[in-house]
């Protein structure tokens, strides 16, 4: 790890607190981020976005039994389940709980991905709060593969930019999503 990765998480925790929007690195593209825990943080993001409110946003964890706070009946299996994914999944969850009302879908789903990104797990677990992970774009653009597509107006639109990985080429693309019914079957949603 770089110096950049332990000066970035101790920037952003302040803001993450006291309910601001950061700009960050996540396992698949980057993205804007807060307290997912925050309403009035997550009205920033949608205002930022130009997003309507009615479609919901992802949820970071870090660990796998960490669900168990945020959704009410996870499948028994779900462990076994989400290790046996070969690359970033978000999976959509039926009960969400201990949210903010306005990250949460309309049907009380939720849409939540254990990250394993290191920089992401650091900074969920020093938090300890679950974030808000939306591709870093105004609503309808393409979402930025890397720190250099992401436009000015969310740049400066969030009040820290997280420096670490910035100068990153990868194409990254967006995490594949499914969803998990409450009878257990699984639905592609985007692959």
């Amino acid at each position: 790890m770089n110096g950049m990765f332990e000066t970035d998480i101790e920037a952003a925790l302040p803001v993450l607190r006291n309910g601001g929007l950061i700009l960050y690195p996540t396992d698949t593209i980057w993205g804007i981020g807060c307290d997912a825990t925050d309403e009035e943080a997550v009205k920033k993001v949608y205002a930022l976005k130009q997003r309507s409110e009615s479609k919901s946003l992802v949820v970071l964890l870090a660990d796998v039994r960490d669900l168990l706070q945020y959704v009410s009946d996870p499948p028994p299996d779900i462990t076994d389940i989400l290790t046996g994914f070969t690359r970033p999944t978000t999976v959509i969850y039926e009960g969400a709980l201990g949210l903010a009302s306005n990250v949460i879908n309309t049907d009380g789903s939720i849409a939540i991905r254990i990250v394993q990104d290191t920089f992401c797990r650091h900074l969920i677990k020093r938090l300890r709060r679950p974030l808000v992970s939306t591709s870093a774009n105004i609503s309808g653009d393409p979402s930025p593969a890397q720190f250099s597509d992401v436009a000015a107006p969310i740049v400066n639109g969030v009040d820290y930019v997280v420096k670490y990985r910035q100068e990153e080429t990868a194409n990254n693309v967006a995490s594949r999503i499914i969803r998990i019914g409450k009878d257990g079957s699984i639905a592609i949603i985007r692959e």
